[in-house]
C-alpha cells in the first residue's frame, strides 16, 4: 500500500478493516511505499497500530521521469500511483509474494485467503472481468494499427484492476515485467494509445494471462467513474473486499456531508482525519 497525504485516511481504514477480519492479524505484515518522507503519518500510524508488523520503502520518483503520460484524471498521473509496477526493485529480495492493495479499500474477511491462493506458476492473481468491455482502455489508433492490435494474439484478453493484486515478486523480477510495462509507458509518450494511468500497460502485458480470482475478492467502482465520481450499488453476489476506484472517495464524500449509501460501509472503519484537506482531482 501507498502512503501518502491524500489518501493517508482511506489507507489506515483499509489496514484496520484488515487486522479486524483477520483469523490471525498477528501474522499480517504490510509494506508502505512513500514518495515524500512525513514523520507525522509514520507516527500516525505507530502511535494507532502499535503492535502492527510493517516496514516503508522509499519509490524514487525519477524512475518514472519522461515516462507518465496526462491521462482523464490528475490523480492518476501520480508517480506513487506507479510504483506498484516496481514492487521487485523496491521489496526485499526475501519477500517472495505480496499482495498490492490502493487506499481506498476495506476488507470483509481473512486477506490470508487471498494471499495463499494458487497462482498455478502465474505472476499476477486478481479478479477478472470478461464482460468489460476491453477495446475501452485504449484509443481508436491502437485498435487501427495493424501492429499494436495484434498485441493481444494469443491470448484472450479480460480487464482486470491494479488496485487488488497478488503478486509473484520473484516471477515479476525474473520475467523483467518493469521493462516491459515501462516499454509501453514510453510507447504511450510517443503515441497516444491509452486513456487511464498505470492500469493500461500493465493489461497490455498481463491481461489474458493471469490467475483469476473470485470476484469476490474486488468489488470495485463504488467510486463512480473518473469523472463525476458518482454513487453506484453492490454489484450482486459475496463480497470479501469494497474497493472505492473511481473519482468518488468515501471519506469527501463522506466529509462533503453528500455520501453515497455505500459509503456508510467505509464510515466505521474510520480512524484517521487530517488537518488539511484532501484534494482529489
Amino acid at each position: 500500500m501507498t502512503l501518502d497525504d491524500n489518501y493517508i485516511r482511506g489507507t489506515m481504514a483499509a489496514v484496520l478493516s484488515m487486522l479486524q477480519h483477520s483469523t490471525c492479524p498477528e501474522n499480517l505484515f504490510f509494506h508502505f511505499l512513500y514518495l515524500h518522507f512525513q514523520s507525522t503519518i509514520f507516527e500516525t500510524i505507530r502511535s494507532t497500530f502499535p503492535y502492527l508488523n510493517f516496514n516503508v520503502y522509499y519509490f524514487d520518483s525519477t524512475r518514472v521521469d519522461g515516462k507518465i503520460s496526462k491521462s482523464i484524471r490528475q490523480a492518476l498521473d501520480q508517480p506513487l500511483n506507479y510504483a506498484r509496477i516496481y514492487l521487485s526493485e523496491i521489496l526485499p529480495e526475501d519477500v517472495h509474494r505480496v499482495i498490492y492493495l490502493d487506499s481506498d479499500i476495506i476488507v470483509v474477511d481473512d486477506i490470508a485467503k487471498l494471499y495463499e491462493v494458487d497462482m498455478e506458476d502465474k505472476v499476477v492473481a486478481a479478479p477478472e472481468y470478461c464482460r468489460a468491455n476491453f477495446t475501452y482502455y485504449f484509443t481508436d489508433d491502437f485498435w487501427a494499427d495493424p501492429i499494436l492490435s495484434r498485441t493481444f494474439d494469443g491470448r484472450t484478453p479480460c480487464y482486470f484492476n491494479t488496485g487488488v493484486m497478488v503478486v509473484d515478486v520473484d516471477k515479476w523480477r525474473e520475467g523483467s515485467y518493469t521493462n516491459k510495462v515501462e516499454k509501453w509507458m514510453i510507447t504511450q509518450k510517443q503515441r497516444r494509445i491509452y486513456h487511464l494511468g498505470s492500469l493500461p500497460p500493465i493489461l497490455l502485458v498481463l491481461a489474458g494471462d493471469i490467475k483469476a480470482v473470485d470476484h469476490r475478492w474486488n468489488q470495485h467502482g463504488l467510486g463512480g467513474d473518473n469523472f463525476k465520481g458518482n454513487c453506484r450499488s453492490l454489484h450482486p453476489g459475496p463480497i470479501s473486499l469494497l474497493h472505492w476506484s473511481g473519482k468518488g472517495k468515501p471519506w469527501l464524500r463522506l466529509d462533503s456531508g453528500k455520501p453515497c449509501n455505500i459509503d456508510h460501509l467505509w464510515a466505521p472503519y474510520d480512524l484517521y482525519r487530517s488537518n488539511r484537506i484532501a484534494l482529489e482531482e
